[in-house]
C-alpha cells in the first residue's frame, strides 16, 4: 500500500467521523425517538394480550366441545361456583360446588403469625382436588363440573353430581367432633348405565401449595416435606432440600403434604396404587414453602353397591394426636410418625420417656421456659452416672500423665512408637485405667441428650410461647435484624444462639485446661477444631428454633458447672494413690483378660511380626 493510498483512507475516515458528530439526533429528537419505540412497545404488548385472549376463547371453545350434549353429566356443565363450610369446635371445612371438593380448611384452636387470625391451611387457588372416573365414551373429570349440596348439616355434608333424576355420584363429607379428622366417601347411585362397569377404580389428582405459616422460612422449609406411608407401615420421606419426584410401586396407606407444624393427609384403607407423588420447592417470600402434588388411584365400585372410603386429616402435627387420629374407629395409621423424633434409639427415648414427662411438667401449668429448663435438669440428672464415670476416667488419665510423659521422653524416635504405645498400655494395665473407659458412659448418654435435641424443633407446644425476649420459641430469636444477608448465617442474629455459641466456647477451652496437650501437635490440632466447632454450629443454629439453643445452652451450662463441682471435688493426689495401690494387683490384670492387657498382647504380637518381616528383607 502506497501513501497517497494511506492518506485517502485516513481522510475517509476523518471524514466519516465529522459526519456521524455532525449528523447525531438532538436531545428533542432522542426524545421522540424513544417515544416512538415506547409507543410500539405497547401495541406489541397489546396485540400479545389481544393474542393471549383469542387463544383463551380457542381453548374454551375446544373443552366446551369435548363436553356437549352427549356427556354423561352434561347439564352439571353449567351452574356458578359457591362455598359450602362445615365444622366443628375446631375445624372448618369449606368446599367449592364446581368439582365437588376442597377450598379451604382453617383451624380454630391455631393462630396465624398475627396471634389473632386462625391458621388457614390451604385457601383458594392454593389447592386442587381432582376424581376420573370412566365410561366407553369420555373420560369424567370432576374439575369440570358444578355439584349440588344436599343433606347438609352443621358438620357434615353431601356433594352430589347428577346425571340425571335417579342416576348420580355422591361425594359425602363428615367431620369427627373434637376432631380434625373428616370422612370422606365416594359412592355411585344409578351409574350402571353411564360408567364403565369394568373399572374398578377412580384416579385422584391432588396438587396444593404448602403454605409458609411460621416466621423463618429456612427452618419451616427444612421441615416441610411430602410424607407417606405404604401399607406395611413402613414411613418414606421425600427430600426437602430440593425438588423430588417418587413413583412407589408399593400400595400406599396414606399420603401427607406437610408443613413444619401442620398437615393435610389423605388416607384410604383400600389404599393408594400407581402413585406418581412430587414435592417442588418454592421461592422465599413467595408466601409459599413447598408445591406438593400426587396423582394416584384406589378401589371404586361403579355399580353403588359399596361406598369407597377414605379419610382426611387436617391439623397440627401434635404426636398424641395424631398418633389417637382413628383410634376411635379401630384404626391404626400411625400418623405420629409424621413428627421427628430422631433416629430409632432416639425415638425410642422421645417416645417413651421425654413426651411423657414434658406433657407431665405442662399439666403443672408452668412456662414454656421452665418446662424446658426442668426437663434439662431432668435428663442430666438421668445421665450424672454416666457422666461421673467419663470424667473420673478423664481424671486417671490426667493424673497418670507425668508417667506416660516419662515413657515419651524414653523414645524419642519414630520407629520407636511401638515400643512406646506397648509400655503405655501396660502402665494403663498396671494401674487398671483403660483409655476407652469413658467412651461407653459417653455412649449411654448420647441418646438421652440428643432426644431433646430432636424434641424440641418437633413440639408444636413451643409454637408462639415466649420466654424471657424470645416471643415464639418454635422460630428464631433475632435481637439483630441486618439489611443484608451473610452467608450460612442469614439477615439476623439469635440471641440463644448467641449465648449457645459463647458457653460452648467457653466449656471448650475449659476442658482444654484439664487436658495439656504438651508438643503433641495432633492433640493440640483436635482441640483448636474444638474451639472451631461452636463457632461453626452458630452458623448452622442461627435459624433453628430458639427453644432448642436455649436447651442447649442449658445444657452446656449445666455441664460446665457439673465439670467444676467434680474438679474442685477431686482430690487427685488420693487419685493417684489409690491407683499406685492397683499397681500391686498387675499380675492379676495381666493375666485376667482385661481390656488393656489384651491391647498390649496384640501390640506384642504385631512388634513381633514386623521384625520378623524386617529379619526376612536383611
Amino acid at each position: 500500500m502506497d501513501k497517497n493510498t494511506i492518506t485517502g483512507l485516513v481522510l475517509i475516515g476523518i471524514l466519516l467521523v465529522v459526519f456521524s458528530y455532525l449528523s447525531r439526533p438532538t436531545a428533542e429528537q432522542r426524545e421522540a425517538q424513544q417515544r416512538y419505540y415506547d409507543s410500539l412497545t405497547q401495541v406489541q404488548q397489546h396485540e400479545e394480550e389481544l393474542k393471549a385472549k383469542q387463544e383463551a376463547a380457542l381453548a374454551n371453545e375446544r373443552q366446551a366441545s369435548v363436553i356437549d350434549s352427549t356427556a354423561t353429566f352434561f347439564s352439571a356443565t353449567q351452574g356458578a361456583n359457591q362455598q359450602v363450610t362445615i365444622s366443628n369446635d375446631i375445624l372448618q371445612l369449606t368446599l367449592n360446588t364446581k368439582g365437588g371438593s376442597l377450598y379451604s380448611a382453617v383451624l380454630n384452636d391455631y393462630m396465624e403469625q398475627d396471634k389473632v387470625t386462625p391458621v388457614t391451611l390451604f385457601r383458594g387457588d392454593d389447592v386442587q382436588m381432582n376424581y376420573l372416573f370412566y365410561n366407553t365414551r369420555e373420560a369424567i373429570q370432576t374439575k369440570d363440573y358444578y355439584f349440588s349440596p344436599v343433606n347438609r348439616s352443621d358438620s357434615t355434608v353431601t356433594m352430589r353430581l347428577s346425571a340425571g333424576a335417579d342416576s348420580y355420584i355422591d361425594f359425602n363429607y363428615a367431620l369427627h367432633q373434637g376432631s380434625y379428622l373428616v370422612d370422606f366417601t365416594i359412592q355411585a347411585h344409578g351409574m350402571q348405565g353411564n360408567l364403565a362397569q369394568g373399572n374398578k377404580s377412580v384416579d385422584i389428582e391432588w396438587n396444593q401449595r404448602a403454605r409458609q405459616i411460621e416466621k423463618g422460612y429456612t427452618y419451616e422449609n427444612r421441615l416441610a416435606q411430602l410424607t407417606f406411608m405404604d401399607m406395611d407401615r413402613d414411613i418414606h420421606e421425600m427430600n426437602a432440600a430440593r425438588d423430588d419426584e417418587k413413583q412407589p410401586e408399593e400400595t400406599l396407606n396414606w399420603v401427607a403434604f406437610k408443613n413444619q407444624f401442620f398437615s393435610a393427609i389423605f388416607i384410604s384403607d383400600a389404599g393408594f396404587q400407581k402413585s406418581r407423588l412430587n414435592s417442588k420447592m418454592e421461592q422465599r417470600d413467595s408466601g409459599y414453602i413447598k408445591h406438593y402434588s400426587a396423582e394416584m388411584n384406589t378401589a371404586f365400585d361403579p355399580t353403588g353397591a359399596e361406598a369407597t372410603q377414605m379419610y382426611f386429616y387436617f391439623g397440627p402435627n401434635h404426636y398424641k394426636i395424631l398418633g389417637a387420629t382413628g383410634s376411635e374407629m379401630g384404626k391404626s395409621w400411625k400418623l405420629n410418625r409424621l413428627v421427628y423424633l430422631g433416629w430409632p434409639l432416639v425415638r425410642w427415648v422421645n417416645q417413651f420417656f421425654t413426651i411423657n414427662v414434658f406433657d407431665w411438667l405442662l399439666k403443672l401449668g408452668l412456662g414454656m421456659g421452665w418446662v424446658l429448663l426442668i426437663m434439662t435438669l431432668i435428663v442430666k440428672a438421668v445421665v450424672y452416672p454416666a457422666t461421673y464415670k467419663t470424667y473420673m476416667s478423664s481424671a486417671k488419665m490426667r493424673v497418670l500423665k507425668p508417667k506416660v510423659d516419662e515413657i515419651n521422653a524414653k523414645y524419642p524416635k519414630e520407629e520407636d512408637n511401638m515400643k512406646k504405645q506397648q509400655e503405655v498400655m501396660q502402665l494403663y494395665s498396671q494401674y487398671r485405667v483403660s483409655p476407652m473407659g469413658g467412651c461407653l458412659p459417653m455412649l449411654i448418654q448420647f441418646p438421652i441428650l440428643m432426644a431433646l435435641f430432636f424434641f424440641v424443633p418437633s413440639a408444636i407446644e413451643l409454637r408462639q410461647q415466649s420466654f424471657l425476649w424470645a416471643d415464639d420459641l418454635s422460630t428464631y430469636d433475632a435481637i439483630v435484624n441486618l439489611p443484608f444477608n451473610i452467608p450460612f448465617l442469614g439477615s439476623h442474629i439469635s440471641l440463644f444462639c448467641l449465648l449457645m455459641t459463647v458457653t460452648n466456647t467457653i466449656y471448650t477451652m475449659y476442658s482444654m485446661k484439664m487436658q495439656d496437650t504438651g508438643a503433641n501437635p495432633q492433640l493440640s490440632a483436635m482441640k483448636w477444631m474444638s474451639i472451631i466447632m461452636p463457632i461453626m454450629f452458630f452458623f448452622i443454629l442461627n435459624d433453628y428454633p430458639s427453644g432448642l439453643n436455649y436447651y442447649y445452652f442449658l445444657s452446656t451450662l449445666i455441664t460446665v458447672i457439673i465439670m467444676t463441682v467434680l474438679k474442685k471435688t477431686t482430690n487427685e493426689q488420693k487419685l493417684l494413690a489409690q491407683l499406685e495401690a492397683n499397681k500391686k494387683t498387675q499380675k492379676e490384670m495381666a493375666t485376667g483378660g482385661g481390656f488393656a492387657a489384651r491391647l498390649q498382647a496384640m501390640q506384642e504380637q504385631q512388634e513381633a511380626l514386623r521384625r520378623q518381616q524386617q529379619q526376612r528383607k536383611k
